[in-house]
């Protein structure tokens, strides 16, 4: 058992404690891994506000984090203990149906099938005073260390720089697989993104690479604008500087809608208006963002009959195991540079300011 500490969330409501956990040894098929790096995801704050579904508290978050394997269990053989690793909260088990699927990435192991909230034996890892502490998606990347299944970790590059790398365990890809994978964005094309944080700069970062000659950014805090630019946004816009709606604003600029539009935010207003701002015939509108559970959007059924497509990713639709090395790599070659999507480095005790800044937007 490793003694080591951990950011838990006790309750729904309440701001993390950084708290001294014991973290029992992997069993047979998982993998005790020294994490040394993760960012905060919006889907973090989505559990301490109580809106991601099928959370058990008290558990510790994070989900987008990078380390070292440190031990394994029976049977393990894709990784060994000293190899850098990115732990997957998509896993891929090879073995079921979707798994199987050459055009799928969806695992029927993942969180939405079949809750991760303890390891599949259905035992937790984690103690903290006496009391069992619950696994975020089969993660929980804000403790020192946490154990894994093996089909949910991905072996990456020795010479990854893991305070970096991190990013790609969650927001980067799937940001910037939404506009390759899911949209299969063309050179020369038009883009709308709703929503620039983390994610949302992804999916700008991710057009620019297949080609597209025009990216409009929307946000309403133009402190946004400066870094979306940077990273290949043509132009930025704010709603707020409009009196008509969002996307007849976008269809007017660009003669009959955008050709791709995303929305990377999570509201049903946006939703729709992203989906209403693509162009009525061949336009392709992506959902990246994580609406509260229990969302429900109502459209107008000839948004879709005139043609638009309208689609939804999962971790900008990588198959997991197989394609984080590969985007690791790609990485390391400087094919993208997410390193600009990193605004603060903070310790783990600090984990409440991350947040701070993630609801500030900074």
């Amino acid at each position: 058992v490793i003694r080591c500490r951990a950011a838990v969330a006790w309750a729904v409501g309440k701001p993390l404690s950084v708290e001294e956990v014991e973290v029992a040894p992997p069993k047979a098929g998982e993998v005790r891994i020294k994490i040394v790096a993760t960012g905060i995801c919006r889907t973090d704050d989505h559990i301490l506000e109580g809106c991601f579904p099928n959370v058990v508290f008290p558990v510790i978050p994070g989900h987008e984090g990078a380390g070292i394997v440190e031990s394994v269990g029976e049977g393990v053989t894709s990784v060994k203990p000293g190899d850098k690793v990115i732990p997957l909260c998509l896993p891929q088990c090879g073995e079921c149906s979707f798994c199987l699927n050459p055009e799928s990435n969806y695992c029927l192991k993942s969180h939405v099938s079949e809750p991760q909230n303890l390891l599949p034996d259905k035992t937790s890892r984690f103690t903290c005073k006496g009391k069992q502490i619950h696994h975020f998606l089969w993660v929980s990347t804000f403790a020192e260390y946490t154990v894994i299944p093996e089909y949910a970790v991905a072996k990456i590059d020795a010479a990854a720089p893991l305070d970096k790398v991190c990013l790609l365990g969650c927001g980067f890809p799937t940001g910037y697989g939404a506009a390759i994978n899911t949209a299969e964005v063309k050179p020369g094309s038009t883009c709308a993104v709703f929503g620039i944080g983390g994610v949302g700069l992804s999916v700008v970062m991710g057009c620019k690479a297949a080609g597209a000659s025009r990216i409009i950014a929307v946000d309403i805090n133009k402190d946004k604008f400066a870094k979306a630019k940077e990273l290949g946004a043509t132009e930025c816009i704010s709603p707020g500087d409009f009196k008509k709606p969002i996307q007849e604003v976008l269809t007017e600029i660009t003669g009959h809608g955008v050709d791709y539009s995303f929305e990377v935010i999570g509201h049903a207003d946006t939703m729709t208006a992203a989906l209403a701002s693509c162009n009525m015939n061949t336009g392709v509108c992506v959902m990246v963002g994580v609406p509260a559970s229990g969302s429900v959007i109502s459209i107008d059924p000839m948004l879709l009959l005139s043609g638009r497509t309208w689609k939804g990713t999962l971790l900008g639709d990588w198959k997991m195991r197989d394609c984080i090395p590969k985007l690791v790599s790609s990485y390391l070659e400087k094919k993208f540079n997410s390193d600009l999507l990193i605004t603060h480095t903070l310790p783990i005790a600090k984990v409440n300011e991350g947040f701070e800044l993630l609801r500030t937007g900074k």
